[in-house]
């Protein structure tokens, strides 16, 4: 979904964990990329097999990024 998603209009970037409890969040550059990327075929069929293969529960949040700032020792 990722390589799908990264070629979509709007598409910023994604970020992954994994560790006891999977999380990825997804950015997009406006509600409306958002829109179009949920009612995109092949993700509404990936959708559609996590519901009845994958995952016993899933929640969605849609957020805006006011900031984002970091440090990176190297």
């Amino acid at each position: 979904m990722v390589k799908l998603a990264s070629v979509q209009p709007g598409f910023l970037g994604v970020e992954s964990a994994r560790e006891g409890v999977g999380i990825t969040v997804s950015y997009w550059d406006s509600l409306e990329a958002i829109q179009k990327w949920k009612q995109n075929e092949r993700h509404l069929v990936a959708q559609s097999k996590g519901i009845s293969d994958w995952y016993l529960t899933y929640k969605t949040r849609v957020c805006k990024v006011e900031r984002d700032y970091g440090f990176e020792k190297v």
